[in-house]
């Protein structure tokens, strides 16, 4: 099962080396124009940068942040300014090489739009991708997001592959890393009878269009909001086909120790990771996290438990060889830019060991 790669955690001894230095002085005020320019590049996380193997990919979710001026921006812009032309300055920070793009889930992305994003970063930039919650999610929903009726079209083949494969192939091409399927907490019905979930989700995921002659980096990966579908069966439905595990870190799902057993079920695979919420707001705690880290220009909430168990798992995946897409949400600590540089740090210092 190689757990040599996964080692026990609580016996690891935490990084030595600080993260790079950043400037705190505030930026400057930028006009509301389109434009939008790359912060100056930070030396020390050009080098840093330079220590960290090619098929590790580190990102946000998202960039629409006017907080990130002076981290990522040279200045202050507009938010509506960072999502429509940001992202092209974002693909300059040194240690971004992926994003995760969220907003899929809400509404589907055509591949025009898709071709946009993809001629807006370089060429060994990789997109981790969310289906649309028509499909990943078992309930419709009101606007305050309660359950209203159950979805007919969750877990819809047909809707899997001409709302979100198809387009994301056509647009994106090569620079897809992850399409992930992120089922949403699941209704009592669905989880009584979990065999006919796993059956439903296989052939979803086997009517998929194959992903490699166009992307040969891209996986496709599941995230899930129940830990008690954390089992050797759905393991065994993923690799099955050809799927995997995506690293979900989220007060609705156990810390990574817990998580571990379905990475190794599932070696060798790429590691897809999305570090979503710091474990203090609970379940069904983003808007406290929104209010309490915004303009997510700082670190607020420091988890080095949960940086540090994260860097190991990375550490070992790209030390055999696999690809790593990782991407990091301001609510997981405050700040994904400053979260990224520690975390990047702490996997150099792995990596030299």
């Amino acid at each position: 099962m190689q757990d040599h790669l996964f080692p026990d955690l609580p016996g690891s001894p935490p990084s030595a080396t600080p993260a790079p230095p950043t400037d705190d002085a505030p930026a400057p005020k930028k006009s509301r124009g389109g434009t939008v320019q790359p912060a100056p590049a930070d030396p020390a996380l050009v080098d840093l940068a330079l220590q960290l193997p090619p098929q590790l990919r580190f990102g946000g979710s998202s960039w629409n942040y006017p907080g990130w001026a002076g981290l990522v921006w040279d200045g202050e812009y507009a938010e509506a300014v960072l999502s429509k032309n940001g992202l092209a300055a974002y693909g300059q920070h040194p240690l971004f090489r992926t994003v995760s793009l969220d907003r899929n889930f809400y509404r589907a992305l055509t591949a025009s739009q898709y071709a946009r994003y993809a001629a807006m970063v370089p060429d060994d930039f990789r997109f981790v991708v969310k289906a649309p919650s028509v499909v990943t999610d078992a309930t419709v929903r009101d606007e305050s997001g309660r359950g209203t009726q159950i979805n007919p079209a969750f877990l819809s083949a047909d809707l899997a592959v001409r709302e979100f494969a198809e387009p994301a192939l056509q647009g994106l091409g090569h620079r897809i890393g992850a399409l992930v399927f992120q089922l949403s907490p699941l209704p009592r019905p669905v989880l009584a009878d979990v065999p006919l979930l796993l059956e439903r989700l296989a052939a979803m995921i086997a009517a998929l269009p194959a992903l490699t002659p166009t992307a040969p980096d891209a996986v496709v990966a599941v995230e899930v909001r129940d830990p008690q579908l954390m089992t050797p069966e759905f393991a065994a439905m993923l690799r099955s086909v050809g799927a995997t595990w995506c690293l979900g870190l989220h007060a609705k799902m156990p810390p990574i120790e817990d998580q571990l057993p379905m990475l190794r079920a599932l070696w060798p695979r790429p590691l897809v990771c999305r570090w979503n919420l710091h474990r203090r707001h609970g379940r069904y705690g983003y808007e406290d996290a929104e209010k309490l880290y915004g303009p997510f220009d700082k670190i607020v909430d420091p988890d080095p438990e949960t940086r540090q168990a994260l860097a190991r798992v990375i550490a070992g995946t790209v030390k055999a060889g696999q690809n790593a897409f990782v991407t990091v949400s301001n609510n997981a600590e405050g700040c994904a830019p400053r979260t990224v540089a520690t975390l990047a740090q702490e996997v150099a210092d792995l990596l030299l060991r």
